[in-house]
Formats: C-alpha cells, sequence, structure tokens
C-alpha cells in the first residue's frame, strides 16, 4: 500500500505543479529550463510516480474492502467506459467537435473512467488509486477552464475518428486486453 500511496503523491504532485505553475514568461520555469529540459524532468517524475501506482497497486491485492459496491456498479462502470475510451482518443487524435467544444476531453475521460471504477470498486487500494484520478481531474478541469484555449478548426472526421476507435479500443479492452493488461477479468 505504500508505493501505491507514494507513486500517487508523487505522480500527482508532478501533474498539480504543472498545472498551478505560473504562466508570466518572466517566471514560467518551463520557458527558463527549456521545453525539452522541463518536459523531460516533468516526465521521469510522473513516469516514477505511475510506476510505483501501478506497483503498488497490485502489491496491494487483495485490499481491506472500504464500502459494498452496489449490484448495478459493474454495469454503471462498463457503459462509461465507452465514452471514456472516446473521449480518451478525441483528446489526441484529429481535432474534432468533441475536442473543440470539451476543450480537454482526456480530463473527463478520466472522470469518466475513475468514476466508474469507483462505482464498481469498494476495496482501499482502489479508492486510494481511481479516487486520487478523479478528484486530481476535476481539479485541473476547474483549474484550466480559467485558460486562454487555443481554438483550431475542427472537422467531424475527428469525431468519427475518435467514436470508432474509442468504440474498437473498448471492445478489445472488453473481450481481450482488462485480464491481460490490468490482471482482473471483466465480470459482469
Amino acid at each position: 500500500m505504500y508505493f501505491l500511496v507514494i507513486g500517487a503523491l508523487v505522480f500527482f504532485a508532478a501533474h498539480l505543479y504543472s498545472t498551478f505553475r505560473t504562466r508570466v514568461p518572466a517566471y514560467d520555469i518551463r520557458k527558463k529550463l527549456g521545453y525539452m529540459k522541463f518536459m523531460g524532468i516533468y516526465s521521469l517524475v510522473s513516469g516514477i510516480g505511475f510506476g510505483l501506482m501501478v506497483w503498488g497497486y497490485g502489491l496491494a491485492r487483495p485490499s481491506k474492502l472500504i464500502y459494498t459496491p452496489p449490484e448495478w456498479g459493474a454495469h454503471i462502470a462498463l457503459a462509461l467506459m465507452l465514452p471514456a475510451f472516446i473521449l480518451l482518443v478525441a483528446a489526441y487524435g484529429p481535432r474534432g467537435y468533441m475536442k473543440q467544444s470539451l476543450q480537454h476531453p482526456m480530463l473527463y475521460a478520466v472522470i469518466l473512467w475513475a468514476g466508474a471504477h469507483m462505482v464498481a470498486n469498494g476495496e482501499l487500494n482502489s479508492v486510494i488509486l481511481f479516487g486520487s484520478f478523479l478528484a486530481f481531474s476535476i481539479i485541473n478541469r476547474l483549474a484550466i477552464a480559467k485558460r486562454e484555449q487555443n481554438v483550431k478548426r475542427a472537422t467531424i472526421f475527428g469525431d468519427i475518428h475518435a467514436i470508432l476507435v474509442g468504440a474498437l479500443i473498448y471492445w478489445l479492452m472488453l473481450t481481450y486486453l482488462h485480464p491481460i493488461l490490468i490482471g482482473v477479468p471483466i465480470n459482469i
């Protein structure tokens, strides 16, 4: 459990720093260090934190039950994961209207993913992992809502791409990948 908690603290400390760092050019550490150096340090710290979280989550299995998930929790999780995958693809795929209107669809994808898993899992390690991602994503979304956004032209192709690729990833995760990547089969 310690590695999970330490990993979450390291990972989210780096991300919260990035969220709340000053963007004033004279004081912006990313400008002072240079983009590549800043991103290298940021990626290294985040990667270490993420690795510790994944390892710690696995070490913490089985974990103490904090609450009993409702019987319908797994069904809600399955329903929420399809739009979560679509939004995740929309965040990194060609710019569509979803990306343009939501501005940061990955944060919404993480909110859906974490919320879905909080409804379906009540173990301590799950509450720490998914709860920390849920809290961070909400905080981050509120914080960046105040920043000026770079508006680019959107196309329907971006949305079609996000829906098709997101649905394919959802299907692959549902039928094959969840047990392989996560080590837990999806039980309905």
